[in-house]
């Protein structure tokens, strides 16, 4: 009988252990799923990158201008801009804009253009590097500050780099003197945003700019291109402002007067 009942016991633990098993079985299988997918999005979210720039920042606009003058504006024009109403916009004063930003030669009222010649861009980089004015409406604002910070070493290219937000570009790392040069290591997959999986940067050379330093100065450079791509949007965000301040206050008048109306009515 004592054996019996240690049989009976022992059926019944060993049910109620398959019983814990199986109804355990999906949570562990979704916390193994978890876990696999956390080690594949391991690594660097360089899709993730955001400008965060702020249209209507004077100073981070006009620091934005001094760096594409000074280090895009040889090869790359703004065609649809002028100097006159960049500086008028920027309030960048004309003293400033003639010893600082106006090439030699320029006049305010030029349109801003690339001075390297096109036969000698085309011999240079295979094509004529784009002009600039609309990049931001068409790409994005993201998507050019990413591709600014998405320069590595890659010694198979021409060029001796390559990028992350566009494959085999023709532009090589003119910035790498500021950001430093760097290797990508990747890893395996694609990452969430379905691009290359990429687990870590490697410094190959530093730059005169700390991380947080070249940061900030692309998200300027960014900030001026946005400018660039609607000059109008800088005066109709602060109009725009007191424009909601004016119907907010209107409502609240409007409202008292219907009250005013229909009080007799009621």
């Amino acid at each position: 009988m004592h054996r019996n009942l240690s049989g009976r016991v022992a059926r019944i633990a060993a049910g109620l252990l398959a019983g814990v098993a199986l109804i355990a079985a999906p949570a562990l299988q979704a916390a193994e799923e978890k876990a696999a997918e956390g080690h594949e999005s391991h690594g660097v979210d360089w899709q993730g990158w955001k400008a965060g720039n702020q249209i209507n920042d004077a100073t981070s606009l006009q620091r934005g201008a001094s760096n594409f003058m000074n280090y895009c504006a040889g090869c790359h024009s703004l065609k649809y801009m002028r100097y006159e109403r960049m500086a008028k916009d920027l309030r960048i004063g004309d003293e400033q804009l003639r010893k600082n930003l106006l090439p030699a030669g320029a006049k305010t009222t030029d349109y801003i253009l690339a001075s390297f010649p096109k036969a000698e861009a085309e011999a240079w980089f295979g094509r004529q590097p784009p002009d600039l004015s609309l990049i931001t409406r068409s790409k994005g604002s993201d998507y050019v500050f990413q591709f600014l910070k998405g320069f590595y070493l890659d010694e198979t290219k021409a060029t001796k780099t390559d990028n992350l937000a566009l494959p085999g570009a023709a532009m090589p790392a003119v910035l790498s003197d500021l950001e430093g040069v760097k290797r990508v290591v990747f890893g395996h997959g694609e990452s969430a945003h379905g691009g290359k999986n990429v687990e870590r940067f490697d410094e190959v050379q530093a730059g005169s700019m700390t991380p947080a330093q070249y940061d900030v100065f692309v998200r300027d450079t960014v900030n001026f291109l946005q400018y660039v791509g609607e000059p109008s949007q800088v005066d109709r965000v602060s109009i725009g402002i007191w424009v909601l301040l004016f119907l907010a206050v209107f409502t609240g008048f409007a409202w008292m007067l219907k009250k005013e109306y229909w009080k007799d009515v009621h």
